[in-house]
């Protein structure tokens, strides 16, 4: 099965995550089949916190992709955002 999850990059007490389309099977970190955005927590100022490819997210769970629980959160955490 495809899912949509995070990938955590950064250094210790720095996190960074990659929004990844990976098999199920893979690790956390490991192979992953297309890098659809980001999500950077401790972002400041203007840098931006979250950025996803909303055409390529449509694409993958339109051919049966899972998302995570944490990447629906960020999802509509984004559109809220947008909206107001």
């Amino acid at each position: 099965m495809v899912v949509i999850r995070l990938s955590r990059g950064g250094s210790k007490a720095r996190p960074f995550f990659n929004i990844v389309v990976a098999d199920k099977r893979d690790r956390r970190d490991g192979r992953f089949i297309e890098r659809i955005g980001f999500y950077n927590p401790i972002a400041k100022g203007q840098a931006e916190t979250l950025r996803v490819a909303q055409d390529r997210l449509t694409h993958w769970t339109s051919v049966g992709a899972q998302c995570s629980p944490t990447v629906i959160r960020l999802i509509k955490q984004a559109a809220k955002t947008t909206a107001a």
